[in-house]
């Protein structure tokens, strides 16, 4: 019974800027990871970025230097902060939550949002 909630997408100029954020909401005890996934029409879902509880944190190669993942534990929100847009970042966006099982098989789920949105235009 974990939720997650997208909101900051839209539409922006090449150059542009938006941020995202994605609050998980429920029966949450601890968290593995959060990030965001993006897919376009016809292709497979991607990698965009992820941080663990932790702070560490993973990038697709494609927004190295121009997008930022950050999370408040507290809240239980991650935002990703893309600068910089191109056109080619124009995909639905899903916020994903990984969910620790067992603690000591160390198993684990994945949650999704429902998408959000973000169209650069040139």
């Amino acid at each position: 019974q974990v939720q997650l909630v997208e909101s900051g997408g839209g539409s922006v100029q090449a150059g542009g800027s938006l941020r995202l954020s994605c609050a998980a909401s429920g029966s949450i005890f601890s968290i593995k990871a959060m990030g965001w996934y993006r897919q376009v029409t016809g292709k497979q879902r991607e990698l965009v970025a992820a941080i663990t509880s932790d702070g560490s944190t993973n990038y697709a190669d494609s927004v190295k230097g121009r997008f930022t993942i950050s999370r408040d534990n507290a809240e239980n929100t991650v935002y990703l902060q893309m600068n910089s847009l191109k056109p080619e970042d124009t995909a639905v966006y899903y916020c994903h939550v990984d969910l620790p099982l067992d603690r000591v098989s160390g198993s684990w789920y994945r949650n999704w949002g429902q998408g959000t949105q973000v169209t650069v235009s040139s």
